[in-house]
């Protein structure tokens, strides 16, 4: 045989889109599954003419699942970021809108049962420690992909997934505050370095001459603020104790303006970072969330303090906002500390089957 069939399922998760494998499908070392994933996507050609990517990374995210052997989760996540045309795996970070679609393809791979009505499944994100408690409606126990529930971004509606992190702050660089400070000066730009289930350099849009409410295809179309935009996230990800991140996707980047609409908390842009965010990252979405909380961030001008716990926060985005419900604590040696964060989203089985990569990337199943 010239090909290797593995088996997958095609999820949306959220505005998100890519296969689900078996953790055991695939290969053990990251080098060899790295290739066979940058295969299957067909990265390397803007159009993935050779693979089921979708051309964009929002549709080139991978998600692959085992039993956990961890007394508190049920399931494993482990993520991968391919990119579109560099034929790059980020295996740092995790995705919160592909975690939408965990719970379900467990159910259907058969790692776990469902019971009847709806059924608690306990994530584990490999790639940050996270622990997420997802409820999945399955009537009958079977996972229920209809019903009345809309995102912006995503046509239709369908059965709502909630999803509730907990132990997310410092993700990746074990600290809220990675350098420290609510708020750094970085190549003349003020910005705040926040790791709330996604490391993240958060500035404010009229500090790079925008009002914050372009479109997607205006930012993109912007190469100025993109050039500026990456040498400011290096050196903040340098800060943060990240390292060199010029062949990573994290820390990601976030602007930030005062809301368009009254029932808004704050207007986002996300970018992932090469690109433009359709809508909105879960994981960003918490982290912006966090530093809209912290008194000091540069968001402070734009978010008043809230009253009470839990919070919710409405995150104005390009195709519409998303509902964030922030738990946090308050006292006078911590501050305000956000503790966990809540989101209810979509997901839906497209496709089932097998894709096939060339056997001399890979020859044999484990």
């Amino acid at each position: 045989m010239t090909q290797t069939a593995i088996p997958y399922l095609l999820m949306r998760g959220g505005s998100s889109r890519g296969p689900f494998f078996r953790r055991d499908d695939l290969p053990k070392d990251n080098d060899t599954l790295a290739r066979l994933l940058v295969a299957a996507l067909g990265s390397g050609h803007p159009l993935h003419i050779d693979g089921i990517g979708g051309g964009n990374a929002v549709t080139t995210k991978v998600a692959m699942l085992s039993k956990s052997d961890d007394d508190w989760a049920d399931i494993d996540y482990f993520f991968a970021q391919v990119s579109v045309e560099d034929c790059l795996v980020d295996f740092k970070p995790t995705c919160g809108n592909m975690m939408i679609g965990v719970a379900p393809a467990a159910i259907e791979m058969g790692l776990i049962n469902a019971t009847e009505g709806q059924t608690l499944v306990r994530i584990r994100a490999v790639n940050t420690c996270a622990k997420v408690i997802a409820t999945v409606q399955t009537p009958g126990g079977a996972v229920n992909y209809a019903g009345e529930t809309k995102i912006d971004g995503v046509p239709g509606s369908a059965a709502p997934v909630a999803l509730d992190f907990h132990e997310v702050a410092g993700s990746m660089t074990g600290k809220l505050l990675p350098t420290g400070n609510t708020k750094d000066t970085v190549l003349g730009i003020d910005v705040s370095c926040i790791d709330f289930a996604m490391p993240m350099v958060i500035a404010k849009a009229k500090d790079f001459g925008l009002s914050g409410y372009e479109t997607r295809e205006e930012l993109d179309a912007n190469k100025d603020f993109f050039k500026k935009m990456e040498q400011v996230r290096l050196a903040a990800g340098k800060l943060m104790g990240m390292g060199d991140c010029t062949e990573s996707v994290t820390p990601k980047f976030g602007l930030i303006a005062a809301p368009q609409h009254p029932d808004g908390t704050i207007c986002t842009r996300y970018f992932m970072p090469w690109a433009t965010h359709p809508t909105l990252a879960v994981t960003g979405s918490q982290c912006i969330s966090a530093c809209a909380l912290i008194p000091g961030t540069v968001a402070q001008s734009i978010v008043a303090p809230p009253s009470s716990s839990p919070v919710r926060l409405q995150l104005e985005h390009p195709l519409g906002n998303m509902e964030v419900v922030m738990q946090y604590e308050r006292n006078d040696s911590t501050g305000t500390v956000p503790v966990s964060a809540g989101v209810v989203r979509t997901t839906r089985k497209v496709a089932e089957g097998s894709v096939f990569i060339p056997s001399d990337i890979w020859a044999q199943q484990n």
